[in-house]
């Protein structure tokens, strides 16, 4: 495990490179800059201006002085847009905001999810089933699209029980809208996931062996159905975690969050190619560290898988 995990290791890094080449290459052929969006800029100034941030430079040259900033000093360089920020003070911003309510998220959806397709799978065909599938199918029409002005609609202005926006880390009333509203799709895919897979797992010949033996129930689902059952869950978590972790431009908009979801489509829409590379590099290093946690966990729980 420790040779495979250095491999992976190993194999992150050129991927990386791959990505920022590639988002660097991409965002530099597509037509116009970042000082030509509002209105037309003098030539001079223009000209002024692209070599103050370099790209007056060879593409081959902006490159490899990024991808030196970047390695050697964890520098993502100043904000295009922003001028009085560098990329740094804005990840640094806005990632805690969206660590927290994605964390959050993350827990409700693990929690909730799997409970409800446990249940169903358990309880096929009674009320408790049809319950926890009519739960998972509201959740999944009501994307965080639609969930989060709802949620403004019922807790802020009718009730008046939650605050409608903002953010504060010490107090928690802040927090419940976003996570609620992040987390309800992601909880009834696992759901749906984990009924599907703990029935197969229910109606498999070791499961059978262990009723024949005369094991109690209780035992048979926790210690020898439950573990396969999430095989499935556990691959569909990694992806969705960093989707929940890197935020949700939904969220940092309804509920004004300050998170880096928003901070990431503007940069796209304002061409700001340091904002952008500086989020693009953090999805990357994220996706690429929990799919490693994912194959690990999936290796613990399945002693066959071998790497």
């Amino acid at each position: 495990m420790i040779v495979y995990i250095l491999k992976r290791l190993a194999i992150a890094i050129p991927t990386l490179l791959t990505l920022i080449i590639a988002s660097f290459v991409l965002m530099h052929v597509a037509p116009g800059g970042p000082f030509t969006a509002e209105r037309a800029v003098p030539p001079e100034v223009l000209a002024n201006l692209n070599a103050k941030y370099g790209l007056d430079q060879p593409l081959w040259r902006q490159i490899a002085t990024y991808l030196w900033n970047v390695v050697a000093h964890f520098d993502f360089g100043p904000s295009f847009t922003y001028k009085d920020r560098s990329v740094n003070d804005i990840i640094a911003q806005g990632f805690p905001v969206t660590l927290t309510y994605g964390f959050l998220s993350f827990i409700t959806a693990v929690l909730v999810g799997v409970s409800l397709g446990v249940t169903a799978a358990i309880k096929r065909n009674s009320w408790l089933d049809y319950l926890a599938v009519g739960i998972s199918i509201g959740a999944q029409v009501l994307p965080n699209f639609v969930m989060a002005p709802i949620l403004v609609l019922i807790f802020t202005l009718s009730l008046h029980w939650l605050p409608g926006g903002g953010w504060s880390f010490d107090d928690p009333r802040f927090w419940i809208m976003p996570v609620i509203a992040l987390s309800t799709s992601y909880m009834a895919s696992i759901a749906r996931i984990t009924r599907s897979s703990m029935l197969e797992t229910l109606s498999s010949n070791h499961i059978r062996t262990a009723r024949a033996k005369g094991l109690p129930k209780r035992k048979i689902i926790l210690r020898h159905a439950l573990k396969p059952a999430l095989l499935p869950v556990i691959s569909y978590l990694g992806p969705a975690f960093v989707s929940m972790i890197t935020g949700s431009v939904i969220v940092d908009v309804y509920f004004t969050t300050g998170g880096i979801g928003k901070s990431f489509v503007d940069s796209a829409l304002n061409r700001d190619y340091a904002v952008m590379m500086g989020i693009t590099i953090l999805l990357g290093t994220l996706t690429i560290l929990f799919n490693l946690v994912v194959d690990i966990i999936y290796g613990w729980i399945d002693p066959k898988i071998r790497y």
